[in-house]
């Protein structure tokens, strides 16, 4: 096609998307301005490329619009017909540029999520950067800059001057080899050794022997030691590493060694699991096993009532050991045995039980950092140089018992994401050629078609293209209703097919499915750090040396100064030591979080880790997005009128039988309700189109229309005063007419109106209940029908008739008073969500993954009520826990520090504390439902 005069094709450089999901902002909203009849937006090189009429519009309107939406535009020119790299000046000159390079570092010194933020604005800032990313999760920033206006160096040097350290970075090359540099390397900066890596392998493992928080982070900051080792992360509750490695700096080998080394086991392999599963024999090995996932394997050995969890588990291996060796020790001092027999019965518990705990302290100690085990070790060994075997044995044993009913418990929410894992079947029926075969979930490609019969899982997300049946969906949505599949209909891997056969072709493969998604977001979430578990983390780093310290004093100083007893005083110290183990403050946090992520999950709501939890629990406001939020987002019949000429059955069959072969909304909604109403339709003759304004069409010799009221002014046909009058009441209700005649006159009006969910009006009123300041609504629908759906549902403020700059200024301005949560459907809300403090997705699950901070799977706004009630549950507990810590040990410190408690009552306070958090938090793993 040839370009006309008019036409222009520009090309700009967008600054400030975070996802996909802001690409699609940007380019909805350009495709809706008037003149632009091309918009393609790429989050990945972040250019905007819009074909436009230069009669209709500008450039600056263009540049606004992207503006106002939240976003800036850097650069700009026109599209060139070659793939050269350019830039351009102000007044759009283009100058051939070298191509983009990329960097990626290790950041160090960042406490928080606003760290990142200020390391990623500030580089931003710089001239020649293009893009700059900076993740507080991973400490890893990400730079793309144009080599000719700035260099490596400047770059450092920024984020030093930002108060923060690059501990490594490498450059990432377009090609998949490089070389190493040599210290001498020209490159070579004063805190980093510049090394080009041929590529970052990951790897993923489960790793067994974590008891507490604490184990999660002695193994982080192990590997985070080791050469070549990036981007650590050790979730307790699930039991999984991640990391990022340079296979030319260390080997996989060398990582299990250094895991083994800090005390803890590797279980499996997934990097490896999932390279066997996708292994050309696999299907040979899926008979002879009996499909269960291996981490489900493992999570059965957390039954606490199963004899084989005490034998297998180390934990409750040394609860034996010490309860045997305390037992021993006992009845030999009671039958007035040797002293060396009662002690040797005693030293048999505390070496052979205390050996894990030990063990883990002295690596504590190495990596310069101190935990609980390193506090214990040191109080046995303490006892035992006092004399005290007994005490000694009685503290291993209750340490021991107290971190074993930790594992179980925290067993039980791993559980939740085992259940997940086990929903897909390892294998699917897919028919290629004339055949159906049985093949590993792992090969099946999008496009190909599954058969699913009656009483199968589906194995994949598709779209079915033949057959009806009923399918239970609870493991994703949580409805408990099966909802029926139809041609055309979507289904989800791991829902099950109760009825009719089914073949189902394949949108998503086995690791992209809705299920894998979620599971993933589940992980990530229960693995994630709340905000006041980051300062529960920061706190226990300084508080914990500084008891060390006053323990020290406190079994030296009264000695040396006062003269006292040093047995007396070096007990003491001991009890307080064990006293001051931060273990329960530190776990009251993330056992809450892991439990209320679990609960929720259970429940369809999805949960993008603790920081939207905890704020979920502080609103104050909420923002409703309508259409497709609070409305169905499809227009349905409200109402069928006739004007005494004909009944309302034959007005709604005239429209129904026009309308029947077309695909607009209105018309779809009219036949829908026609179908419902069991009305035949018949086939008209001479049918035309009338874009814009409807259809017409013949039945015998009469001529019908159906459409707007343009449509009967046009073709002349009068409208009554009794028409005029019901035209006027249908618009007053904010109600679509859609008008059914003949040349002769109207013969009735359809009234038409976006339908209202169902549960909406209840989820307002239990949102009211909760105490909640506003609710409010924001549309860009018309203010008449803004104002019928907020009294339908009960939210006395609305505001109509909004851009999605409109909606962006109304959340910042709601922010002013509060903390605001904003509901939308995740695609063209994608603004406002990002504007508000938390964001809360309402269906379109795949969309939904992407854009929001809480996603209510199965688009039930009830579950909106349950989020929030859950929140300020979670909150609660955990504001429960961290004081009932706190007070705790600042009561038993001050008894310890006087004498008035010993060590096996130090060790039951601090034991019976970290269960009693434990269990105050598990509690939300069992929440189901609101508060009536």
């Amino acid at each position: 096609m040839t370009q006309t005069p008019s036409l222009k094709t520009q090309l700009l450089q967008v600054d400030g998307m975070d996802c996909g999901s802001c690409a699609k902002t940007i380019e909805a909203s350009l495709l809706s301005l008037r003149g632009v009849t091309e918009a393609t937006v790429s989050f990945a090189t972040a250019k905007v490329k819009v074909s436009y009429d230069t009669q209709l519009l500008s450039e600056t309107e263009i540049r606004n619009r992207i503006t106002a939406l939240g976003y800036m535009v850097k650069l700009s020119g026109e599209a060139m017909p070659h793939n050269h790299t350019h830039c351009c000046d102000s007044d759009h000159t283009y100058v051939e540029v070298a191509p983009a390079k990329k960097l990626q570092a290790q950041i160090g010194g960042m406490d928080c999520g606003g760290c990142a933020k200020t390391v990623e604005v500030g580089l931003q800032q710089m001239a020649g950067v293009l893009e700059a990313s900076v993740s507080f999760a991973t400490g890893r920033m990400q730079v793309s800059y144009n080599p000719q206006i700035l260099n490596e160096t400047a770059i450092y040097d920024r984020v030093r001057a930002l108060g923060y350290t690059v501990e490594h970075s490498r450059e990432v090359e377009p090609h998949h080899y490089s070389h190493s540099c040599s210290r001498n390397h020209d490159h070579e900066h004063d805190d980093h050794e510049h090394v080009e890596v041929a590529y970052a392998k990951k790897l993923q493992v489960k790793v067994n022997g974590m008891d507490c928080g604490s184990c999660a982070k002695t193994i982080e900051v192990g590997l985070q030691q080791m050469a070549g080792v990036t981007d650590v992360s050790v979730n307790f509750a699930t039991e999984r590493l991640q990391l990022s490695y340079d296979p030319q700096l260390v080997s996989e080998a060398a990582i299990y060694d250094r895991i083994k080394g800090l005390g803890y086991t590797v279980e499996q392999s997934l990097e490896a699991s999932e390279r066997h599963n996708t292994h050309d024999d696999c299907h040979e090995h899926n008979h002879d096993h009996d499909h269960a996932h291996p981490v489900a394997k493992t999570t059965q050995k957390g039954d606490l009532v199963d004899w084989r969890f005490w034998i297998t588990n180390r934990r409750g291996q040394s609860v034996i050991l010490a309860g045997v060796g305390l037992i021993l020790g006992l009845l030999a001092q009671h039958l007035a045995l040797p002293v060396w027999i009662a002690r040797g019965f005693y030293g048999i518990g505390i070496v052979i039980a205390g050996y894990p705990t030990a063990r883990a302290g002295l690596f504590e100690l190495r990596l310069r950092r101190a935990d609980m085990n390193l506090l214990m070790t040191i109080s046995v060994i303490g006892a035992v140089i006092l004399g005290d075997w007994f005490e000694g044995t009685l503290v291993l044993f209750l340490f021991s018992l107290g971190t074993t009913l930790q594992v179980f418990t925290f067993g039980r929410t791993r559980n939740a994401i085992s259940a997940m894992m086990n929903l897909t079947p390892p294998t699917a029926t897919v028919k290629r050629g004339s055949k159906e075969v049985t093949v590993p979930v792992e090969s099946v490609q999008v496009g190909e078609i599954l058969t699913i019969r009656p009483g199968q899982r589906v194995a994949l997300d598709g779209i079915v293209v033949s057959g009806t049946s009923a399918i239970d969906q609870s493991p994703i949505t949580g409805e408990s209703i099966p909802e029926d599949k139809e041609r055309g209909d979507t289904v989800y891997a791991g829902t099950l097919n109760q009825s009719g056969f089914l073949e189902v072709k394949v949108t998503h493969t086995s690791d992209d499915t809705t299920v894998a998604k979620i599971i993933h977001l589940v992980e990530e979430a229960q693995g994630s750090r709340a905000p006041t578990q980051q300062w529960v983390d920061r706190f226990a780093q300084v508080y914990t040396p500084i008891v060390i310290l006053i323990a020290i004093a406190i079994a030296f100083i009264p000695p040396l100064v006062f003269t006292q007893s040093f047995n007396v005083w070096f007990y003491r110290a001991l009890v307080m030591l064990v006293i001051a183990c931060p273990c329960a403050l530190v776990i009251s946090t993330p056992v809450s979080i892991v439990s209320a992520i679990g609960a929720a999950t259970r429940q369809g709501v999805l949960f993008k880790g603790g920081n939207a939890l905890e704020t979920a629990g502080h609103l104050t406001t909420l923002a409703f997005d309508k259409t497709g939020t609070l409305t169905q987002g499809l227009p349905i019949v409200q109402e069928v009128y006739d004007l005494g000429k004909v009944s309302t059955d034959v007005v709604l069959q005239i429209a129904a039988s026009l309308e029947q072969f077309s695909e607009h909304p209105l018309a779809k909604a009219i036949v829908t309700n026609a179908h419902s109403e069991g009305i035949e339709l018949e086939t008209p003759v001479n049918f035309t189109a009338l874009p814009g304004k409807g259809i017409q069409a013949s039945f015998g010799e009469l001529l019908y229309f159906v459409g707007n009221r343009q449509l009967f002014i046009d073709s002349g046909i009068p409208l009554s005063s009794q028409a005029e009058s019901l035209l006027a009441e249908i618009e007053q209700l904010a109600q679509t007419p859609v008008l059914v005649g003949t040349t002769q006159g109207l013969l009735g009006v359809i009234a038409l109106s976006d339908g209202l969910r169902l549960e909406a009006t209840e989820a307002v009123r239990q949102l009211k209940r909760f105490g909640l300041k506003q609710l409010v609504m924001l549309t860009g629908d018309r203010t008449a029908v803004a104002k019928q759906i907020a009294q339908q549902v009960g939210i006395t403020e609305y505001r109509a008739e909004l851009l999605p700059e409109d909606k962006l200024q109304a959340i910042e301005q709601l922010r002013r008073k509060g903390v605001v949560g904003m509901v939308g459907d995740g695609i063209n809300d994608a603004p406002a969500l990002a504007a508000a403090d938390i964001s809360f997705a309402v269906g379109g699950i795949d969309i939904a993954l992407e854009t929001a901070d809480v996603v209510l799977v199965g688009s039930d706004l009830r579950r909106l009520a349950y989020a929030v009630e859950l929140s300020r549950r979670t909150v609660s507990v955990i504001q429960q826990n961290v004081v009932f810590s706190l007070v705790t040990k600042g009561l038993f410190l001050l008894l310890g520090t006087f004498g008035f408690v010993g060590l096996a009552i130090a060790v039951l306070a601090d034991t019976g504390t970290s269960l009693l958090v434990t269990a105050n938090g598990m509690r939300l793993f069992k929440t189901k439902t609101i508060k009536d």
